[in-house]
């Protein structure tokens, strides 16, 4: 049998090791030390626009802090973009809080600026008050079209929390994704652009905000000789072990978002001219995505197959692939919240998939996973 392609494996640098034997040989293992603060300055560095990074256990971690101190709670409303990962919409319901899901546009597949402000209206209208925050994904690196996002936020006074959890590195009008809401998610899953293996980081405003993150990720101890507690914590900071990984990622991390890049312009040229199959590609050079995933849409009338014929071809030829994310107003959990679309992410669910992307793909590899695209049309 052929070797397995993988959807997106990681990718070690082997400047990992020298950052975690440096933890270990000064006992620092718990979730604070020297590797936790080197990493969070990286990041800093690298996502600019003057931000201040926390670094946590998950990306989820980071969306429910994020909620937390924009004052989400029970009987408040929060509007997420529905074709997302669950991780996105998860932490409203943390929150006591209830989704308000939002359609996506053709360009992007990202949140809908037009329904979106449908929703406002319209929740305000039919609840007396406006949701308590915006959940823009930036899906599968692409960038959302932010400024029409943030114009519609600005207007009527809503924050945003901004996951940027697929798009380390991608970039809209030259400024990178997470540092335009009032909060951003980066996520360091295995899967992710770089990884800790798992872990994420609240992009923060200011030192306030990065401060108050850390207070309530570290079980939000009061500052006071014995322990004492005035509100509710968690215990969601990352291990310095695992920032020590973060810390050895960071040196690749710009070759890795440039190997992702190539493997989509090699599709890109691969698939020219293959009827009925179309690959998600920046609208316009305002946007820069990192190419996360290499993603298609099959349109059966014309390719003569399905995004599911695909995917199971593919499967027997050993070749790993998954469809688009189911979105989050067709899934059970989430059956009786308040939706606002026109069919465009559920047209993209059952047309799309995911090709393999990651940073030890090879252009052998490429050609035969558009290879055995072809052949089914053959």
């Amino acid at each position: 049998m052929n070797t397995k392609i993988w959807l997106s494996l990681a990718h070690m640098s082997g400047r990992e090791q020298d950052f975690i034997k440096e933890a270990f040989d000064t006992n620092w293992v718990v979730p604070l030390g020297p590797n936790v603060d080197g990493f969070e300055k990286d990041l800093e560095g690298f996502v600019g626009h003057d931000r201040h990074v926390v670094a946590l256990s998950a990306g989820t971690a980071a969306l429910h802090l994020g909620l937390i101190q924009l004052g989400v709670g029970p009987g408040d409303e929060v509007i997420c973009q529905s074709f997302t990962f669950a991780a996105s919409a998860n932490p409203i319901a943390y929150q006591h809080a209830t989704p308000v899901y939002i359609d996506s546009e053709k360009d992007t597949w990202n949140m809908d600026p037009a329904l979106l402000e449908e929703a406002i209206t319209d929740r305000l209208a039919k609840t007396g008050k406006l949701p308590k925050a915006i959940i823009p994904v930036h899906l599968y690196g692409m960038p959302a079209k932010m400024d029409e996002i943030m114009a519609v936020a600005n207007t009527y006074g809503i924050p945003v929390l901004e996951d940027a959890a697929e798009a380390l590195g991608s970039e809209y009008k030259g400024r990178r994704c997470g540092t335009f809401g009032d909060f951003g998610v980066l996520s360091f899953n295995g899967n992710k652009m770089i990884t800790t293996s798992g872990g994420g980081a609240l992009v923060c405003r200011t030192p306030e905000q990065a401060q108050k993150t850390m207070f309530y990720a570290t079980q939000a101890r009061d500052n006071a000789p014995h322990y004492q507690h005035t509100h509710i914590g968690y215990n969601y900071r990352m291990s310095n072990i695992c920032a020590g990984i973060g810390r050895g990622q960071m040196t690749i991390v710009d070759d890795h978002i440039a190997k992702r890049r190539a493997n989509h312009a090699s599709y890109a040229s691969l698939l020219k001219g293959v009827d009925g199959v179309s690959l998600l590609t920046n609208p316009s050079d305002q946007f820069n995505s990192n190419h996360w995933l290499s993603c298609i849409l099959v349109d059966p009338a014309v390719a003569g197959c399905t995004r599911e014929d695909i995917r199971l071809h593919l499967e027997k030829e050993n070749i790993e692939t998954r469809p688009l994310w189911k979105p989050m107003h067709m899934q059970p959990v989430f059956k009786d919240a308040p939706f606002y679309g026109n069919g465009t992410a559920a047209g993209l669910f059952d047309k799309g998939l995911c090709l393999p992307s990651g940073p030890t793909l090879t252009e052998q590899d490429i050609n035969r996973v558009v290879c055995a695209i072809k052949s089914l049309q053959s």
